[in-house]
């Protein structure tokens, strides 16, 4: 797990190699915290690769940027190939030769043998970036999911690239701004969907992709190609889905599947362990993992706050594989006093309050292990989150006439309100406004902490950009219509794993464990297991009020009926009540009226009213407060220019 960063010069008006160099040096230094262990820069004649290093294979010689042994590529990369020694025996037998025991250089000769085609052979995460001399071209490709970032920036006669975007803004003839639409789509979506960035001059590649970017062309734009796409479910009817036998065979598989995926997941030269929250995930993954290996280090956070609090169910599953387990709790007084240090140190703003508690986890656990396994993947691809099945009923419920359906609807707002993981009156009200939009941003709007209502009511009139819904969620709505199928909710799973995944629940876990150095891996983000999900019939995924059905069913011999069974908990904090008590002074300073006209973006009235309305338990903001905060916590730090 590394940082990479470079750029080319696509003409004369190019630095020399000397100031390449330290414009480079310069740029990677910004990234330490991705790779304390070592760094590497590589200059010739305006391209410039540089890394930083977080040892984990091959301690000794997988050293970066890595030159071929022709002397024809050069690459930086970030991430682990999984499959690294089969390809290298394949490799072997094709008549290339090897000098580390490293996944950088099969990378690298994975590609001058096979060209973009070896990125359909490789099983891992990864962002990487080879300059291939001989063609004068660079070749650029980002995992399947998106594990890793990857973000890019053509202007001013340069192509440059980073795992960060901080990294880019180190280069002195770059510049940045941010576009009030794009702050707009922050506050909607909490994340910036990609191919976006928070600045208007870079983008992300988005997973599954691979760029192209031909020196002999520049100034013309980058070509990005997709090399994989996630699979159709498969009829239900067929033959591998009925009977009794099928289901034994396909729980399985399941099974099979996720002990190769873990399997996989082990390779390291460095100590591991694994984040164990208790839930159905990252259960599978500690059993799994404690049949293969001797002794398990588990790390699970513990919430003050009782309706928060996962830590018995993590653990009953310790006690059960008989881990090493650390357990570390967590606080209102914790959140409040990292929150600002956080996100001041994001490259782009992020509103999931689960980047707290990650955050902390991960620095506690940095201590014992340099690699932790996950259970993310089976919420987006198994149909693990609440949202599928209230698609499910929203479908139903708009089949009922409206003036039954009406009277039902506003006594939702005499339901209690509670500052608990569960306050059913925010449900309600969150539910009924995603039933009452199109079908293609219904999910969308389920998850949206500012949606065009709210925040036509708090933009400065001179500086609201165009806040209508077709345009404010326009990226949900080319995914949705993308999915080359009829069925909505397969369109709405598709959207969760495309969108929300990749840049929300997986950005929050590479950006809070690199903070500290610390690799994470999701076995069930593994290729053939996330293949077997997607074909998976949504029926075997979400029977009745049950989500993740065959996964539980694949689970029964393993897990105790209690973790299978109990309710699902997200790892979240207490946002609402955090926002009334420890962090009501952060809130109060940055989003005073003399704060907010400083940066003369929202109307300082309707916020405070806002702020208001929650302090007194009238309206549940949790979700709009937060990110509002995260916001303006990211831009007194950052200072961008802002159109």
């Amino acid at each position: 797990m590394c940082g990479i960063v470079g750029f080319v010069s696509c003409g004369s008006q190019g630095g020399t190699d000397a100031e390449s160099r330290e414009w480079l040096l310069a740029m990677a230094e910004s990234m330490i915290h991705r790779g304390p262990d070592g760094g590497g820069v590589w200059v010739e004649n305006g391209v410039a690769l540089g890394h930083r290093r977080l040892s984990i294979i091959d301690l000794q010689t997988g050293a970066q940027p890595m030159v071929d042994a022709c002397n024809r590529a050069v690459i930086v990369f970030n991430g682990e190939i999984y499959n690294f020694a089969e390809l290298r025996e394949e490799l072997r037998s094709a008549g290339r030769s090897f000098r580390t025991r490293s996944d950088t250089e099969v990378l690298l000769n994975a590609y001058l043998t096979w060209g973009p085609g070896c990125l359909d052979r490789l099983e891992g995460m990864f962002s990487f970036v080879i300059w291939d001399k001989e063609k004068r071209r660079i070749f650029a490709a980002r995992d399947r999911f998106g594990k890793k970032p990857f973000y890019y920036t053509l202007q001013n006669g340069y192509f440059a690239f980073s795992s960060e975007i901080t990294a880019l803004t180190r280069h002195p003839r770059l510049s940045f701004s941010v576009t009030t639409s794009v702050l707009s789509r922050f506050l909607a979506y909490e994340y910036v969907p990609a191919p976006e960035s928070i600045y208007r001059q870079v983008r992300k590649l988005p997973p599954s992709h691979y760029l192209m970017f031909d020196l002999e062309r520049c100034p013309d734009d980058v070509r990005l190609e997709r090399y994989w796409e996630m699979p159709l479910p498969e009829a239900e009817s067929s033959r591998r889905y009925s009977g009794p036998a099928a289901l034994e065979e396909r729980c399985e598989e399941l099974r099979e599947l996720l002990r190769r995926a873990v399997r996989r997941r082990l390779v390291s030269d460095v100590p591991l362990g694994l984040f164990l929250s208790g839930g159905v995930d990252s259960s599978a993954v500690a059993v799994t993992m404690a049949s293969m290996v001797d002794s398990v280090q588990t790390f699970s956070a513990a919430f003050s706050e009782e309706s928060y609090d996962e830590s018995p169910y993590a653990r009953q599953v310790a006690e059960l594989i008989g881990s090493d387990h650390h357990e570390y709790m967590l606080s209102a007084h914790g959140c409040g006093e990292h929150l600002p240090e956080i996100v001041s140190r994001l490259d782009e703003p992020l509103a999931d309050p689960s980047l707290v508690p990650t955050y902390l986890l991960s620095k506690a656990s940095r201590k014992h292990v340099t690699v932790a396994l996950g259970g993310d993947g089976p919420d987006e691809l198994f149909t693990g989150y609440e949202y599928y099945y209230g698609f499910r009923i929203a479908k139903r419920l708009l089949r009922i006439p409206e003036a039954i359906r009406a009277p039902a609807e506003w006594a939702t707002r005499f339901l209690p309100a509670s500052s608990n993981y569960v306050n059913y009156r925010f449900a309600a009200r969150m539910f009924l406004a995603g039933l009452h939009c199109p079908t293609w941003m219904r999910v969308q709007r389920w998850l949206t902490a500012l949606s065009s209502e709210a925040q036509h009511a708090i933009w400065k009139e001179n500086r609201a950009p165009d806040l209508d819904p077709g345009t404010l969620f326009e990226p949900t709505r080319e995914l949705f219509e993308a999915y080359p199928s009829d069925d909505e909710l397969g369109r709405a799973v598709y959207v969760f794993a495309r969108q929300y995944m990749t840049d929300y629940v997986l950005m929050k876990v590479d950006r809070a464990s690199m903070m500290h150095s610390l690799e994470m891996r999701a076995p069930f983000l593994d290729r053939d297991l996330a293949e077997f999900a997607c074909r998976l019939p949504l029926r075997f995924r979400l029977r009745g009020s049950t989500r993740k059905w065959l996964l539980k069913k694949a689970m029964e011999p393993l897990l105790p009926a209690e973790i299978l069974n109990r309710p699902k908990r997200g790892f979240l904090i207490p946002a609402a009540q955090w926002l009334r008590t420890s962090l009501k002074p952060c809130m109060d300073e940055l989003m005073s009226e003399e704060a907010l006209r400083r940066h003369n973006l929202f109307d300082p009235k309707a916020v405070r009213r806002m702020i208001d309305e929650h302090h007194s338990g009238r309206v549940d903001h949790r979700k709009a407060l937060w990110t509002l905060l995260v916001l303006h916590i990211w831009l007194n730090n950052h200072s961008p220019t802002i159109e």
